[in-house]
């Protein structure tokens, strides 16, 4: 049984627009995720408009219990890739017509947003009426003052909208984030979920969700949101302090834990420890940056309470070098010794499939967490997850292929060599959907439809995987994130000869583009 607290329960005789927010995959992931739970609140703050949510595999409502099919709008939110055979299964089992050109005035308007829909709308685009490309936020009240301003379902009124892209027009887009996280909307009352099955507790379950910071200019070559969310902002430390503070005076919460793509980069990360501590909350975080975690962060986030670290190395040097994650061995291995001396559990990401990286690379790989875990007095405290690297939109790795195969070869070596440890491998199988999925054209759509009645076989998959050159024309090219197609091609040259970038934060200017974005907000 679920109870909630602070969810929005409205007549829906007095509001002009009921939107269903629509997460395709399981509660546990659809609470944990922050940018989900901001636009609940934010749009339930317009007394023209009851948003409720409807959380896959259901297709009611969890406020009214009401269907999907009676809705004026449906706007799912995509955070995986993955997700995207559970959105047209939701469609599917609502009634409502899978394909937009089959879909009457009588129906739902369907739209999606997230990162996924962000980079690259072209799977979906036979299915969804509209993407959101960017920071919903930011798009979504213009897009329902537009929507209510004429409710006929005509999708040519949205066209000016900033951040809209309308597939049946094949619209030229531009990403719209905001500029001043200090403006920008935190939640202050957040959904309280109680129930004694573990499906319906979040990865952060009953805390104090905190918007640290947004974006990450590290440049990872690998890392999609690294691209798409430039530049980095971030929430004044005291701003982040108050919100806190009035989250538990609203809901009793006093555990924190810290939002971001990049956590430990934030600038005053000590003095909001410090500050949150002072108050009397326990700090947790996701994950952080090797590069610039101290031994005063460590055993402030231990005293906190927090149990676990997240690290991610990546690989083994050079082949860090190949996705511009430079971090020195000697940085790796203080952060892993001190966090074995502060009584941490560890756990590790690592990726195989880089560009170049041979068999001799993961016997090295190997040998190296095996290392690592021998570093902890207890070696079944720390864990290791290895995934195949997937080439994504927007990325220097972009006009990267996945080699299946070889994929499948190292993953079985590394399963066998790491037997003795605690390791878990990604699919090669799932990896080369991914990656299909991630960077496939329009025409993947039909093989998602075809997957929701019957399973779509390896060989069907490996028949419609993409392979683009560096000079082909792609399918996202009318999605413009601000980052320029000259520096990714500059990057990818770049991964080829080893040649690293050094942040942003620290060099000259790149001229990536990112900074001339338009962007809303105070600047």
């Amino acid at each position: 049984m679920l109870c909630e607290k602070n969810i929005f329960q409205k007549n829906y005789k007095q509001v002009n627009l009921r939107l269903g927010l629509v997460y395709p995959n399981v509660y546990r992931t659809a609470m944990s995720s922050l940018g989900y739970n901001i636009l609940y609140n934010c749009i339930n703050e317009r007394e023209d408009t009851w948003c409720e949510r409807i959380i896959f595999p259901n297709i009611k409502s969890l406020e009214s219990n009401t269907p999907s099919k009676y809705f004026d709008i449906l706007s799912f939110t995509i955070q995986f890739e993955e997700d995207y055979f559970n959105v047209l299964k939701m469609l599917k089992e609502a009634q409502i017509p899978l394909k937009r050109s089959e879909r009457s005035v009588n129906d739902p308007l369907i739209i999606a947003g997230g990162p996924c829909a962000t980079a690259n709308p072209m799977p979906l685009s036979d299915y969804i009426d509209i993407f959101i490309i960017g920071e919903g936020e930011n798009i979504l009240n213009d897009f329902i003052d537009a929507y209510l301003s004429n409710p006929d379902k005509n999708l040519e009124k949205f066209l000016d909208i900033n951040g809209v892209y309308i597939p049946e027009y094949d619209n030229e887009t531009k990403i719209e984030i905001t500029a001043n996280m200090d403006d920008t909307y935190h939640i202050t009352h957040p959904v309280i979920s109680e129930s004694d099955d573990e499906d319906f507790e979040s990865v952060f379950n009953n805390t104090i969700m905190l918007n640290v910071s947004r974006g990450c200019t590290r440049g990872c070559r690998f890392c999609m949101a690294g691209y798409l969310y430039r530049p980095m902002r971030q929430t004044d430390y005291k701003k982040l302090i108050d919100i806190a503070i009035m989250n538990r005076e609203n809901t009793g919460l006093n555990k924190v834990t810290l939002i971001g793509a990049a956590v430990s980069d934030y600038s005053h990360l000590d003095d909001l420890i410090d500050g949150l501590e002072s108050e009397g909350f326990q700090i947790s975080t996701p994950s952080l940056r090797i590069e610039s975690i101290t031994y005063e962060t460590l055993k402030t986030l231990k005293k906190s309470g927090l149990k676990t670290i997240t690290l991610a190395p990546e690989s083994i040097g050079h082949l860090r070098k190949v996705i511009n994650k430079h971090i020195l061995e000697e940085k790796i291995f203080t952060v892993i010794k001190n966090a074995v001396e502060l009584d941490f559990n560890i756990k590790l990401y690592f990726l195989i499939g880089i560009p170049g990286e041979t068999m001799d690379d993961i016997h090295e790989l190997c040998d190296y967490m095996k290392k690592i875990a021998n570093m902890h007095t207890n070696p079944k405290r720390v864990k290791f997850s290895v995934n195949p690297l997937i080439p994504k939109p927007h990325t220097p790795l972009q006009w990267e292929g996945y080699d299946f195969k070889d994929i499948k070869k190292k993953t079985r070596y590394i399963k066998k060599e790491m037997k003795n440890y605690k390791i878990k491998c990604e699919s090669p199988k799932k990896g080369l959907i991914q990656y299909i999925l991630s960077c496939g054209n329009r025409a993947i759509g039909a093989k998602i439809e075809k997957s929701i009645t019957r399973e779509v076989n390896l060989k069907e998959w490996k028949e419609i995987t993409p392979n683009y050159e560096i000079d082909n024309p792609l399918p996202w090219n009318n999605i413009h994130i601000g980052v320029n197609e000259r520096f990714l091609k500059i990057e990818h040259k770049r991964l080829r000869n080893l040649k690293q970038t050094p942040w942003c934060e620290t060099s000259p200017c790149y001229n990536c583009g990112a900074c001339e974005k338009p962007i809303t907000g105070k600047k």
